[in-house]
């Protein structure tokens, strides 16, 4: 194994500030040659490999980048900010999904940058840059599993292994067109990951075709499943919760869909959207009540480390009373039980994200916009966050930058939903990286 040290890492992320190219294996005695450049916005630590596959299996060959939020024995856990790191210490025992993938044959290319603690859709770490997405350079990643996302768009792994708890697999993979997966609640084990909301928290994973998607579910998912999801299913509304540019690509898709004879029918369903923005409120208190009470010691002792951002989410958090947390517990329980009503145990097609990815200009100066754009994408993600059912997204055709559809499926369905992605690609011209590359429409 050959892996960047400390000194020479910091020496490429200070000429890496300074805007040199900084080649891949730079600070290594034979890093494996792969296409672009080691980025230390992309890359905490990186190897060839940092860890190599512990069998061989349906993944040898295939590399994988891991959020800095997953234990790799030997290796410190950063959560995107400078201080935890600094306290960390190597860790004795890998993370389940980690050994799983090693086990399956892949290496373990290097462990990737997360937005700090998780807790962010935009992939904007003000510690350590914004990672490059390679398919709308002016744009941002997306985040929280910015690093692994930005990973497998250059090229640099096969697989982005992340979680999601409010989007932070589907967010990343829309903006910068690739596919992932959040599984059903509880599908993929979570033991060796640093918490964020256990009740949403989720193991996914990134990759740039939905056949490598699928290999990968193949090891990490349950064998068993439930029965073959009845139908597939579109509200209107929701979809008109995205901006008329995202909405009008997921018409377009959806036209191709219909006119695919191999697929699921799709049928059209009514939703009031005015309940999302309540069901988000109750989701973020949730959400918040659960990652002060794991991290607010921490937090408590080190504010000053924290970007703005995430700052302000716990100054929210730390304030939330038992009586919000009960409030928001009867919001949650009721919105499951509607959606459970709706859907069934039927597919439901939305947009993975509520608009392209912002531009870095607009990310830099922050504040309400990319505020507005977070709690827009917020009552699109939510829906399979509320109610612990899987979500693939695919990209598909747009005008400027990469696009999601999102495919929400009953839980325990996520095999079939990976399936039904393979599908999906091969029949809607639409869909598919290619597609949204090549298309002018």
């Amino acid at each position: 194994m050959q892996a960047v040290n400390r000194r020479g890492f910091l020496t490429l992320a200070t000429a890496a500030g300074a805007g040199a190219v900084l080649p891949l294996g730079a600070g290594t005695a034979s890093a494996a040659p792969r296409p672009g450049a080691l980025d230390p916005t992309v890359w905490r630590e990186f190897g060839s490999p940092l860890v190599a596959a512990t069998g061989h299996g349906p993944l040898s060959g295939l590399s994988v980048a891991v959020k800095d939020l997953f234990a790799v024995e030997g290796h410190r856990v950063g959560a995107g900010n400078p201080a935890w790191l600094a306290e960390s210490r190597p860790q004795t025992t890998t993370a389940a999904a980690v050994a799983a993938l090693l086990a399956a044959g892949a290496d373990v290319a290097g462990i990737a940058r997360t937005d700090e603690f998780a807790y962010s859709l935009a992939g904007t770490n003000g510690h350590y840059g914004t990672p490059p997405n390679p398919a709308a350079p002016d744009r941002i990643s997306g985040g929280s599993t910015s690093g692994p996302a930005s990973a497998v768009a250059l090229g640099q792994a096969d697989i982005g292994l992340g979680t999601d708890t409010g989007g932070s697999i589907r967010i990343p993979s829309s903006y910068q067109g690739l596919y992932g997966i959040r599984p059903s609640h509880g599908a993929v084990s979570t033991a060796g990951l640093l918490p964020l909301a256990p009740s949403f928290d989720t193991v996914g994973w990134i990759a740039r075709d939905a056949d490598t998607l699928r290999a990968a579910g193949r090891v990490l998912l349950p064998r068993t499943q439930t029965p073959m999801p009845s139908g597939v299913v579109l509200a209107q509304d929701i979809v008109d919760v995205a901006s008329p540019e995202v909405a009008a690509s997921v018409r377009r898709a959806v036209a191709g869909w219909r006119g695919a004879a191999d697929l699921p029918r799709l049928r059209n369903v009514r939703f009031d959207a005015s309940v999302l923005p309540g069901w988000v409120r109750a989701f973020q208190t949730k959400q918040g009540v659960e990652a002060w009470r794991q991290w607010g010691p921490w937090v408590s002792r080190h504010w000053d480390s924290l970007n703005p951002d995430v700052r302000a989410r716990f100054e929210t958090a730390s304030a939330y009373t038992s009586a919000d947390l009960a409030a928001a517990e009867r919001v949650l329980r009721e919105a499951r039980a509607r959606v459970d009503d709706l859907l069934g145990d039927r597919i439901l097609l939305l947009p993975s994200a509520s608009s392209v990815a912002p531009t870095r200009e607009e990310a830099s100066i922050g504040g309400p916009a990319i505020e507005e754009t977070r709690a827009q994408t917020f009552q699109l993600t939510c829906l399979a966050g509320l109610t612990g059912r899987c979500a693939v997204s695919i990209p598909i055709r747009s005008r400027t930058a990469p696009v999601g559809l999102c495919l929400v499926g009953p839980r325990g369905s996520d095999r079939h939903l990976l399936d039904l992605a393979v599908r999906v690609t091969a029949a809607v011209p639409e869909a598919g990286r290619r597609a949204r590359q090549t298309g002018t429409a």
